[in-house]
């Protein structure tokens, strides 16, 4: 009695390509698009890694020094005093708004004793000016730490995009080999999709990383900010009350 061969079935080349896939090799032999595409991505993730990295130091270095420098200025009863100790802290936007805010009232107690025909003007300059320094410091310190952030937020938004895009033209060109073999079984279908697949995963795997740190950082500059803004009014009321009294 002859055996009966076993009928084909259509879910056997599925086992046979999901375990004979080799992801590296669908990178390496991916398409010149695909391929710049997953450079692209590559670059970015590379990038916002380091800014991540270097972002991360800057910030808490920026926050210790703040703290030691906040701590010096309400413990010391001198000015000049506090002025020498905030050289030592350059990496704390407070202390640089302190010398900024420091050096203005500097000149403008210098100029007061040259000339005191028309005290009341002098002081409301006075103070307007010392107070206009301290904004001046307090923006250029925020645009100082902000530096880099936005190529995290730019790779967040535009990451996910550009690996789509490698997909689509990865799966056109699927369907182009598709069309020209004239077979559509899966061993055919499945390296071609996988390599366009990929390039999907490689635009989340920079976006993920990029926007966590993005709103991380901005968390953080925001709360510096704020503290240079109070500290900005708290220097303001000390000299209006020992100066311009």
């Amino acid at each position: 009695m002859a055996l009966l061969p076993l009928p084909t079935s259509p879910f056997l080349p599925l086992a046979a390509v999901t375990t004979g896939l080799d992801y590296m090799e669908i990178v390496t032999h991916a398409g010149p698009v695909v391929m710049g595409v997953l450079c692209l991505l590559i670059f970015a993730s590379v990038v916002s890694w380091a800014i991540i990295f270097k972002k991360w130091l800057h910030l808490r270095r920026a926050q210790d020094q703040s703290v030691k420098f906040l701590e010096t200025f309400w413990q010391s009863k001198r000015l000049d005093a506090i002025y020498q100790a905030a050289e030592s802290l350059s990496s704390s936007p407070i202390s640089q708004v302190f010398r900024a805010g420091y050096v203005e009232l500097s000149k403008v107690t210098a100029s007061q004793k040259k000339d005191s025909d028309d005290a009341m003007s002098e002081q409301l300059g006075g103070i307007e000016n010392v107070e206009r320094a301290l904004k001046r410091a307090a923006a250029a310190e925020v645009t100082h730490l902000e530096a880099t952030v936005p190529f995290l937020g730019t790779t967040a938004s535009a990451a996910p995009f550009v690996g789509l895009f490698g997909t689509v033209w990865g799966i056109m060109r699927a369907f182009n080999d598709i069309y020209q073999m004239g077979n559509a079984n899966l061993a055919t279908v499945a390296k071609p999709i996988s390599e366009a697949l990929i390039a999907t995963a490689f635009g989340l795997a920079a976006a993920i990383p990029a926007v966590v740190a993005y709103n991380y950082f901005v968390s953080r500059i925001r709360v510096l900010d704020s503290e240079m803004t109070n500290f900005s009014n708290d220097f303001l009321n000390i000299v209006r009350r020992h100066f311009f009294s």
